[in-house]
């Protein structure tokens, strides 16, 4: 759809004889005259701008033909004129004054021409940072930030096209210098464009001490968790879906786990393009090495220079008092710094599966004998409520000192009924009613004071009871 919105002649005066003149006009237009400004700019003012900024050029180099004018002033509309005709530049009037402006989308690519103008370099730190922080806000409030997703997979796929070009602009500088057969414009080469200006200054980013990838395995994390999250994916669905930026809810979902699954698989495989850098880096390094091991031949006029100055050292008179030489002559320094030592490739990090374990089938029976003890000796609102309706049975209350306790189960809920008002919260206490009584309770269970448990409402025998709040 590029070529379907931009105008047919848009890029013509960047093709033409004076490209290096209109493409220097475009910048400074946009960078300092139309950026001063948020208001279409007069066309007299515009005018003026352009013949200020052609003042410095030659005709040469303003001139497409013998057709362009000489005189300034004729220059400039004419100038004025071949941007016009070329699409980059609308011309209307607002209350019968001319005013210009770019053309919309001109400005956009004029925008991106201005960034490679710049050389702007990418920050590798604060591009993992920035998918960071709006992965971790759209996962954290899904309803309100989803848009948050959207830029994170933008500055994802932006990140990786910087990381390709990085990998792209050193093949390319390593071919030029292959090309070149001129030993001095080769080394100029390496050390300008290859070492100063991509190892320096992207690189070597990439191995310090803060390496911006120590927030690679975050970003991992949260986007293989939000996958796996069905109640994010469909918060985030919804978001997207009411912000307008899907159709049906389906679509939305489908888009969501797009944008999460190349977030995962981009900072999942950035190894390889890593790799891909370290082997031209090591492959430049060992050639220029090569290259300066075999630059300096032994050749008979400087075999004759360290002669006559080893003859000269000879007649020279002894004297106690002068220097002492501490690196002879005939011997030069070798030493580790003196020494090319090849870059060293990154070792594999090995990953060992994790050992299955199988627990011992005693301890899984004593696990579930603990289980199963727990439950039989846990008291619970059901269980007391059967345990006191079948000691009652037809009859409205009943004394303690005459239930008879059949078993260590039955035991666990007698020894609980003196609580009965107080216990679970005494949610019981709607059912029941606990008094004391003379005389005492001695069952060969327990030895304590006699109570006496009654009905609260005799015609009715409650079968289970509902916890408080439930």
């Amino acid at each position: 759809m590029l070529f379907t919105r931009l105008p047919d002649d848009l890029f013509k005066p960047l093709a033409s004889p004076s490209r290096a003149f209109n493409a220097a006009l475009l910048l400074h237009l946009h960078a300092r005259v139309f950026a001063e400004t948020t208001e279409p700019l007069r066309k007299s003012e515009l005018l003026a701008s352009i013949g200020d900024f052609s003042a410095d050029w030659s005709q040469g180099e303003i001139a497409d033909d013998e057709a362009t004018p000489v005189d300034p002033v004729e220059r400039r509309s004419a100038v004025y004129r071949r941007l016009l005709d070329a699409g980059w530049l609308v011309e209307r009037r607002e209350r019968y004054v001319p005013v210009v402006d770019f053309d919309p989308d001109a400005r956009l690519v004029i925008e991106e021409l201005a960034r490679l103008d710049r050389g702007e370099t990418r920050s590798y730190g604060g591009a993992v940072l920035e998918v960071l922080g709006s992965l971790e806000s759209a996962v954290a409030n899904p309803a309100e930030r989803s848009e948050a997703l959207v830029n994170a997979a933008k500055a994802s796929r932006a990140f990786l096209g910087h990381l390709r070009s990085l990998a792209g602009s050193m093949r390319k500088i390593e071919e030029r210098i292959l090309r070149e057969e001129d030993q001095g414009v080769a080394f100029r080469l390496y050390f300008e464009e290859f070492v100063a200006r991509h190892l320096v200054s992207d690189y070597r980013t990439l191995h310090t001490r803060l390496n911006p990838f120590r927030f690679r395995s975050g970003i991992v994390r949260e986007a293989g968790r939000a996958l796996r999250d069905d109640l994010t994916l469909r918060a985030l669905a919804e978001a997207g879906l009411r912000e307008g930026r899907a159709q049906d809810l389906s679509l939305a979902e489908r888009a969501v786990r797009a944008d999460l699954a190349e977030i995962l698989s981009i900072f999942e495989g950035l190894d390889r393009h890593l790799d891909a850098v370290a082997d031209i880096v090591a492959r430049l390094e060992r050639r220029i090495a090569a290259a300066l091991r075999y630059t300096d031949h032994r050749d008979s006029d400087r075999i004759e220079r360290t002669a006559a100055a080893l003859r000269a050292v000879g007649a020279a008179e002894w004297s106690e008092t002068g220097p002492f030489a501490e690196v002879s002559l005939l011997r030069p320094p070798i030493g580790e710094p003196h020494l090319y030592t090849p870059r060293m490739r990154r070792a594999a990090i090995l990953s060992e599966p994790l050992p299955e374990i199988h627990l011992d089938p005693a301890i899984e029976a004593f696990i579930l004998a603990k289980d199963a003890f727990r439950q039989r000796v846990m008291v619970t609102p059901e269980r007391v409520i059967a345990f006191v309706e079948r000691k009652l049975g037809a009859s409205p209350a009943v004394r303690g000192s005459e239930i008879v306790v059949a078993d260590v189960d039955e035991f666990v809920v007698f020894q609980r009924l003196r609580e009965i008002d107080v216990l679970f919260d005494g949610i019981l206490t709607t059912r029941y009613r606990l008094s004391r009584v003379a005389g005492r309770v001695s069952n060969g269970w327990l030895d304590c004071p006699d109570f006496l448990v009654e009905r609260r409402n005799p015609a009715v025998r409650p079968a289970s009871v509902r916890p408080r709040g439930a």
